[in-house]
């Protein structure tokens, strides 16, 4: 499918220009796309354009592209007044103005705007939405929440109407500490953030008021504001007369990457508005994607959220005492605030992820050019952080103890035993994550030993198992086995370069690869790895992963005290073993990085014990990182990870891995 993409783009200091950027690179995936942000549209008849409309100057060109050339429109809010006065008053056209109104909303609006012309009044923002022509103009309309949904009903569109969430960013923990010590604050003072354009109707007022009262029982509480300030709220003067110049410092306009540096600093956010609407807000999902307690008003699209994923704040005559109330308890109780938070990027990553929401776009453009009914379930995607269990099928797992006594019996070598011991927990974890298979299956292991390779027929149900070792392309080993309890297995395992030799397999022939301890020892090209596992694997195949966490408390604390803090970074000795030492090791979120990267989507990704070995002595690392606000989660040993084939690779050499 051809879609042809109408809307500003960064740097425009535009929230839908970000809202674009992320969501283009998703479309480019899954359509033909090609993007305009200004300039003549010559239209193709195999074209679907999609227009983001957002009620300001940055929007004129998809506007007036849009009404010449109908498509489907994206509304971010019900109101496009500010974009019509944009494009008419700005540019000094007031007899279109004047004609716009009248247009939308009869004589009295023209009679209105007359008198907007003489400049006796202001344009009528609130009570004329002039949707009109853009809905006239529209095969379908686009809107982020039911609110919205309604008010275009109500304006009398009967096309096709998608409620499709707002993408959320799910970014990794971001630089907490480092943004606190640029504005030179320590790890433990609360700080409380407002973000995006500073306008009236944010209720910055009332947030100022709210947060004297919570400085006085907090006095060493701060505040930022950071966005653009709006010319109509003197925020110099309102903090002054307030007395908070010591506590609350206006950032302004910063870049992106700071604008997210700041939300991780903040300990509670506030994103509050009021009148609305309808507009959704990327601000609001770029902090609850980052995990943050977040304020909202009880209004409009806002409402609609979760009440465990935000705090809800009423508009009416006790608003003040609502914020004061809320800061309180989220500052002085850091386990509701964690708690909060926690659910908020839970429900962003299950409901809002830009894959999820990309999928919706593409499923409703297709249902307006096939002129089809259209009907769309959220598909929820996994929180990067949450240790949760693996969605696979194929009935229960055997019983811990019963799998152990099963591996034990393939420990037929002579040093064979002595390694179980130290790599049963491992072992076990892996088979136990690993999706079950059926006799029409395929599975491939790679770095076999025939350690857990028996298991994945006998327990697991594969039907064709495969290994595949380091040497010499093009030679198989045919490997045999026999268990203490006389049960044979037999195996051919292929021999090549994981990270340089194409993988001696068609396209699609397994339904499972294993990795398992591999991904450390590669030295060049683990990308190469990936792109060949994804070739190899049917679509919706599972990749399963294990690999030491370079991110873990021991790691940590090895690096804390002086010491290196990879597991295995010691050199070999040239007699002592033909094995590779461990070249890169990596942390839970570089797992997950190259598992997007590679066309896979997370449905596992945990941490826990690499070898049967307790550490009760660094306890101590999990408590700093408790008092500084880090995250204590995916700190185990090892790394373990199942992903889904969705698509093709997306990045074939991405920048955070290669230089």
């Amino acid at each position: 499918m051809r879609v042809a993409y109408f809307s500003p783009l960064p740097p425009a200091k535009s929230g839908i220009a970000d809202y674009s950027a992320a969501l283009v690179e998703e479309l480019k995936l899954r359509v033909q796309l090609s993007v305009f942000e200004d300039g003549v549209y010559e239209p193709s008849k195999d074209d679907v354009p999609l227009y983001q409309i957002g009620n300001n100057q940055h929007h004129i060109h998809a506007y007036d592209t849009a009404l010449r050339h109908p498509g489907v429109a994206v509304l971010h809010e019900a109101n496009l007044h500010h974009l019509i006065c944009d494009r008419t008053i700005r540019r000094d056209e007031w007899d279109g103005y004047v004609a716009e109104a009248e247009y939308n909303g009869g004589p009295a609006a023209r009679a209105h705007a007359e008198r907007v012309r003489r400049l006796e009044v202001g344009p009528d923002y609130d009570g004329l939405p002039m949707l009109r022509r853009i809905l006239e103009a529209s095969r379908g309309v686009i809107v982020h929440s039911e609110f919205v949904e309604r008010q275009v009903r109500a304006a009398g569109f009967e096309k096709p109407v998608a409620v499709i969430p707002h993408g959320a960013w799910l970014p990794e923990t971001g630089d907490r500490l480092g943004f606190r010590h640029r504005l030179g604050l320590d790890e433990q003072t609360p700080l409380v953030g407002v973000f995006g354009f500073l306008k009236p109707y944010k209720r910055i007022r009332e947030s100022l008021r709210a947060f004297r009262r919570l400085s006085r029982l907090i006095p060493g509480a701060k505040m930022i504001l950071v966005g653009e300030p709006h010319p109509e709220l003197p925020l110099a003067s309102l903090i002054s007369s307030m007395q908070l110049d010591e506590q609350v410092r206006v950032l302004g306009f910063v870049p992106i990457e700071d604008f997210d540096g700041y939300i991780a600093a903040c300990d509670v956010i506030l994103n509050l508005r009021y009148p609305t609407v309808g507009e959704s807000s990327g601000t609001l999902l770029r902090a609850l994607g980052a995990g943050k307690p977040v304020l909202v008003s009880d209004i409009g699209s806002f409402a609609e959220y979760p009440d465990g994923a935000v705090w809800k704040v009423p508009v009416d005559a006790s608003e003040e005492d609502q914020i004061f109330e809320a800061l309180n308890t989220l500052l002085s109780r850091p386990e509701v605030a964690r708690g909060l938070g926690a659910e908020a990027r839970r429900y962003v990553a299950e409901e809002c992820s830009w894959p999820s929401v990309a999928d919706m776009y593409v499923s409703f453009l297709k249902a307006i050019q096939e002129e089809k009914p259209w009907s769309h379930s959220r598909k929820g995607v996994l929180a990067p952080e949450s240790p949760v269990a693996a969605t696979v099928a194929g009935g229960i797992r055997p019983a811990a103890p019963e799998l152990e006594t099963y591996l034990r019996t393939w420990a037929v070598a002579e040093d064979a035993e002595e390694y179980f011991d130290i790599h049963l927990t491992r072992l076990r974890r892996t088979l136990e994550i690993t999706p079950r298979g059926t006799a029409a299956d395929c599975v491939l292991e790679m770095g076999a030993y025939l350690q857990i390779t028996p298991a994945l027929k006998t327990q697991l149900g594969y039907g064709n198992v495969r290994g595949c070792y380091l040497g010499p392309p093009g030679k198989v080993d045919h490997k045999c086995a026999v268990s203490v309890d006389g049960e044979a297995f037999e195996c051919d395992i292929d021999l090549f370069n994981a990270e340089k030799d194409r993988f001696p397999y068609a396209s699609g022939s397994f339904t499972t690869v294993l990795c398992c301890e591999l991904i450390e020892h590669l030295s060049e090209d683990p990308m190469f790895l990936m792109c060949e596992v994804n070739r190899i694997l049917k679509p919706g195949g599972h990749l399963v992963m294990t690999t030491p966490n370079i991110g873990s408390l021991r790691a940590i604390s090895a690096i804390l005290q002086g010491y290196h803090p990879g597991f295995f970074p010691q050199y070999l000795k040239p007699s002592a073993s033909d094995e590779a030492r461990h070249n890169r090791e990596y942390t839970p979120k570089e797992i997950m990085l190259l598992f997007l990267d590679a066309g896979f989507e997370m449905t596992l990704l945990e941490t826990g014990p690499f070898r049967e070995l307790p550490r009760p002595e660094i306890g101590w690392v999990e408590h700093l990182l408790d008092r500084y606000l880090l995250p204590t989660d995916l700190r185990g040993d090892g790394i373990y990870a199942v992903g889904r084939k969705t698509g093709d690779v997306k990045q074939r050499y991405p920048a955070w891995l290669y230089s």
